[in-house]
Formats: structure tokens, C-alpha cells, sequence
């Protein structure tokens, strides 16, 4: 026996003599129909092969060392930015007075759009340098015999360090600095724009009308009005880099309008979930963080306690959210494939036998006349 019919012996493909085939149009449809539902079939499984997938994971998050990014853009409609102080501060009772170094005030009318005469200008809360070869006093606040208090801003530093309350009026450097009207306060509207770097823990970050001060661990802000309406609208808010599909920043676009002449606290309590986003296109990870958020408001007419404001309270998950990004094995795409074109022919053939066999059935009771 020749090599070539042991050969042929193993062949699980035997081919049908075509005298022996028959071609009918059932069958031709059948092959139609399953060609172009393979067809279909293997597009969605390239495009599905070349979109990466999103797993996600939960573990205990250990990255405590960096900074917490805020990310902040508020509108203030009916109050002047002059009369804004932004503070923050975390558990530990580090707090930052007047955070301001990295956050922008644009001067807005009471329609919200912005002051063309007075452009963005990054607020600093450093004096400028002293050109005065004259020294000011301090006030009794000085850290040394050679410390000098020029300016106002350098008065209530030393103040603020020593956490002494300050009488405006009685200070040399300030007479006539701070002297603001209602009229002056309610005439236009601010945004505030730019970010802060705080400790990672628990913390909270707030506007409120005055100038800011603490005093033997209390925090004071310096304002006389009595009825100050602070509708605002949340252009953004967010906690780090910004992930479409992920819920750093659900609070954007919010509008909250008060009525006229009414003094309300406005709290937001987030809770922070450290997340972290590993691109498969560039293979950089990006740590961010998601964060949920309950409102509360409070109406300072009823003589309820508190002051007017705009308070953030926020605390930190100990649980990251992992989303990396996966693409499928070529070898799982190469055996779908297969899978589909398998499957398609094998019912096609199925359902091409039974067409042929129900219309020559019909045939042969056609012929005999015992179909009623």
C-alpha cells in the first residue's frame, strides 16, 4: 500500500463527487443569509477585540504620602469679591487662612458676566516688597526687635500668628483700607477659579463674606452685614484629575439660588474614594478621586445658629477604586472567530437540511394528489 492511500485513509474531509450534489435555491439562500451573519459576526468581534475593557478593583488604598489637589471654580452672583475669604483647613487643626496663592477672583456684574475693565488677576497673599526704609510697628505682635509691620497685610500676619484679635480702626496701616459700605458689597458678583494642595486626611475649605482670623483655636470672620444672599452656581469642583465615566464631579453645573434678603449656610459633606486610572494607550497611571456629596442648607432667619457661607466638609475613603484598562488576547479573538464561523455554517447546514427535505416532501404528495 502506497504512503499517499494511507494518507488518504485519514481524510475527515472526503469530497462529494459533483455528479452526486445537488444545488437547490433553498440551499443557496441558506448560504447567503449565513455568509452575511458571519460577516457581521467577526466585524463585532474585531472592533470588540480592538476596544479595550474596564476592570475594576477595590483594595485598601496605601498611597497617603502626596497632597489632596482641590480643584475649585465657584460663582458667587450677588456678592464682590473684595468681600470673599476662602479658608481651609484639615483635622489636624492645620489651617490656612485667606488660601488664595493659587486661586483667581474675576469680578463679574449682577448679570454674570465679567468686568471687561478689570481683568483675571491672580489674588497673592504676600506683601509686596518694602520700599519704606521706615519701620512700622507691629503692635505689640512683632517675633523680634527687628521685625517691621509697613503695610496693613503685614499687621494682621503678625496678628494671625499669634492669634490675637485685631482692632481694624485703632491700626495705623489699615485706617482707611478696609472701609466698605452693603453698597459696595452687593453691586457685583465674583468667580472664583484655581486649585489648593491640602494635607490628605479629613478636612473642610469654605467662602464666606469678611476678612478671616483665628483666636485661641476659634475662626472669625470679620463682616457686620446682617442679611448677605449667597446664590452661587458650582462650575466645578473636583479632587484631582477629571475621568469622564467615573464621578469626579458630580457637582458641576450646580445652581443654587436664595431669595432676597435672606442669610442661609449652605454645607456640602463628600466623601472622597481615592481612585486610580491605568490607560492601556499610554500605560500611565492617574491618580485621582471619586467622591459622593450630601447637601444640607440652613436658613439664618429662624435664629438658628451658625454664620453664611458656602462650607465644604470632606473625608477620605480607606479604599481605592482601581480601573485599568484590558485588551483581549489575540489567541480568545483567533478562537471566536472559529467559534462563529463554526457555529453559523453548522445551524446553516441544519436548517438547509430541513428545507430540502420539507419541499421534496411536499413534491412527492404534489405528485400523488394528496395534498388537499
Amino acid at each position: 500500500m502506497k504512503f499517499g492511500d494511507v494518507l488518504r485513509r485519514l481524510d475527515a474531509y472526503p469530497r462529494t463527487l459533483d455528479d452526486f450534489s445537488v444545488r437547490t435555491v433553498g440551499g443557496a439562500a441558506v448560504t447567503i443569509i449565513s455568509t452575511s451573519i458571519i460577516t457581521v459576526l467577526i466585524l463585532l468581534e474585531c472592533l470588540n477585540y480592538m476596544t479595550p475593557t474596564l476592570n475594576e478593583e477595590l483594595y485598601v488604598d496605601t498611597t497617603r504620602g502626596h497632597k489632596l489637589r482641590i480643584n475649585l471654580d465657584v460663582t458667587l452672583h450677588n456678592l464682590a469679591c473684595n468681600y470673599i475669604s476662602l479658608d481651609a483647613m484639615d483635622s489636624s487643626g492645620d489651617t490656612h487662612l485667606r488660601v488664595d496663592h493659587d486661586v483667581f477672583k474675576h469680578r463679574l456684574d449682577l448679570k454674570g458676566e465679567p468686568l471687561k475693565e478689570t481683568p483675571i488677576k491672580e489674588i497673592v497673599a504676600v506683601s509686596p516688597p518694602n520700599k519704606n526704609t521706615t519701620c512700622g510697628s507691629c503692635y505689640g505682635a512683632e517675633h523680634n526687635a527687628t521685625h517691621c509691620c509697613n503695610t496693613c497685610e503685614d499687621v494682621l500676619d503678625a496678628y494671625r500668628v499669634r492669634k490675637w484679635n485685631m482692632q481694624m480702626d485703632k491700626i495705623e496701616q489699615c485706617k482707611g483700607k478696609y472701609k466698605r459700605t452693603d453698597e459696595d458689597a452687593f453691586k457685583e458678583g465674583c468667580r472664583i477659579q484655581g486649585h489648593l494642595e491640602v494635607n490628605r486626611m479629613a478636612g473642610s475649605f469654605h467662602f464666606a463674606p469678611g476678612k478671616s482670623f483665628s483666636i485661641r483655636q476659634f475662626h472669625i470672620h470679620d463682616f457686620q452685614f446682617t442679611n448677605v444672599k449667597l446664590s452661587h452656581t458650582i462650575n466645578h469642583l473636583s479632587f484631582g484629575e477629571k475621568i469622564e465615566f467615573a464621578k469626579t464631579h458630580p457637582l458641576d453645573g450646580l445652581r443654587v439660588d436664595v431669595e432676597e434678603s435672606k442669610s442661609e449656610m449652605f454645607n456640602y459633606y463628600l466623601k472622597i474614594v481615592p481612585t486610580l486610572y491605568e490607560r492601556h494607550s499610554d500605560g500611565e497611571p492617574i491618580y485621582t478621586n471619586q467622591f459622593s456629596v450630601t447637601r444640607h442648607r440652613k436658613d439664618l432667619m429662624d435664629r438658628e445658629r451658625g454664620m453664611p457661607g458656602i462650607f465644604f466638609s470632606y473625608e477620605l475613603s480607606p479604599l481605592m477604586v482601581k480601573y485599568a484598562e484590558r485588551h483581549s488576547s489575540f489567541g480568545h479573538f483567533a478562537t471566536n472567530c472559529c467559534s462563529i464561523i463554526g457555529g453559523v455554517f453548522t445551524v446553516a447546514g441544519i436548517l438547509a437540511v430541513l428545507l430540502n427535505n420539507s419541499w421534496e416532501a411536499l413534491q412527492r404528495k404534489l405528485e400523488v394528489g394528496k395534498l388537499s
